[in-house]
């Protein structure tokens, strides 16, 4: 039997055995956030500006955390949902509504642990007000609070619902002792809230209806200097268009530029020409390489004719090694396109009769010598015309 000495803790099988330790708790709880909510509540003063509030929503809450009370009034039930931008305004405002004090009280919550978020549902949560106007009142607002805090480090909150059920509101006995008129007691009688919220918070959050989908409006307002009729034009039409746009158009300018055309050559037709060419004589659908208005590759200079084609990339297609294709056509016709004379004189040329490269494969022509001293022309042998 082990022995303890007083003041000495009793360990369990668990602590005794390295291989069954318990998992370490994780630090920040949910519970223990409110906690810490309601301990900077504590810290505002009346000198408390826009930036502690900024400060106090960007420390609790997400970025896009959003904010939902649902409760039901005389004249119906009630759901208003409010996003991160309102909800320093929405902090502020009960206090400006005359309440002094804020805080809020969960007893026998619940905790659920998702992949990225942490949800906790208490059923019994309170939402506590003190007021010092008309007089000291405690007012305890009666509901159930669920709300999902991000599993992270910061474990802010992203979503915040509260339902109201009931609320009261409590005032000192010696109040009521102390006063002999009916009239002051009547008056002390009425409600100062309305489901444990004041009139100028309610307010708030019926504007908050109309100033949320004015949101894009404002920033227009704020970014671009335009008066809120030219926002506003300006906003539906941007709507309007993302409406009727089909899905995936409209995104850039580049998407609705049309194609540039490209020429496109094929083999077949080069190889149909050639047999034509060879047989007899050409036809009009034979190859034409781009040239000046009036030239013609197989009516203007007789012999061979030596076509490259085009890579794929550019159009055409290459050959079964992965080269340019290479069309041969051979033109029997001639017919030029200047006056009688300058065919009569290029057809009697002697540069024509005597040249002596007239019937060879040349890429390029040399220059040929004549008796006569005339210049030289081209007329016969081989043109070499490559198409880019």
């Amino acid at each position: 039997m082990q022995m303890r000495m007083p003041g000495q803790l009793m360990m369990s099988p668990m602590d005794r055995d390295p291989g069954m330790t318990r998992p370490t708790p994780y630090m920040g709880q949910p519970d223990f956030r409110i906690y810490e909510l309601n301990k900077r509540l504590q810290q505002r003063t009346e000198e408390s500006d826009n930036l502690w509030w900024d400060a106090f929503t960007t420390e609790f809450f997400e970025d896009d955390a959003t904010l939902t009370l649902t409760f039901c009034l005389e004249d119906g039930p009630k759901r208003y949902t409010i996003g991160r931008t309102l909800l320093p305004r929405y902090f502020r405002s009960v206090y400006e509504g005359g309440v002094t004090d804020l805080y809020y009280v969960l007893k026998h919550p619940k905790e659920s642990f998702h992949n990225t978020t942490i949800t906790l549902d208490c059923d019994q949560a309170m939402m506590v007000t003190q007021h010092g106007k008309p007089m000291f009142t405690n007012v305890v607002t009666e509901g159930r609070l669920i709300l999902e805090f991000t599993f992270d480090d910061l474990m802010r909150i992203r979503s915040w619902h509260f339902a109201i059920r009931q609320h009261r509101e409590l005032i000192p006995r010696s109040v009521i002792a102390v006063q002999q008129d009916p009239a002051m007691v009547e008056q002390l009688s009425k409600n100062i809230t309305r489901q444990g919220l004041t009139s100028y918070t309610l307010n708030f959050l019926r504007l908050c209806v109309i100033l949320e989908p004015m949101q894009e409006l404002m920033s227009r307002h704020k970014a671009y200097g335009l008066n809120p009729r030219d926002c506003l034009k300006t906003t539906l039409f941007q709507k309007w268009q993302r409406m009727v746009a089909p899905p995936g158009k409209g995104k850039s300018s580049e998407a609705t530029r049309p194609p540039s055309k490209r020429r496109k050559r094929k083999a077949s037709t080069g190889n149909n020409s050639n047999s034509n060419s060879r047989d007899g004589a050409p036809t009009g659908k034979q190859k034409r390489s781009p040239g000046p208005p009036g030239f013609n590759i197989s009516t203007s200079v007789p012999g061979d004719v030596m076509m490259v084609g085009e890579p794929t990339l550019m159009g055409g297609e290459f050959g079964d090694e992965d080269e340019r294709l290479i069309t041969r056509l051979e033109n029997n016709q001639y017919e030029s396109n200047g006056n009688e004379d300058e065919q009569d004189k290029f057809q009697h040329s002697p540069a024509l009769q005597h040249s002596p490269w007239g019937g060879q494969d040349k890429k390029t022509p040399q220059p040929p010598t004549s008796s006569s001293g005339g210049p030289p022309t081209s007329g016969g042998g081989e043109v070499e015309t490559k198409v880019e």
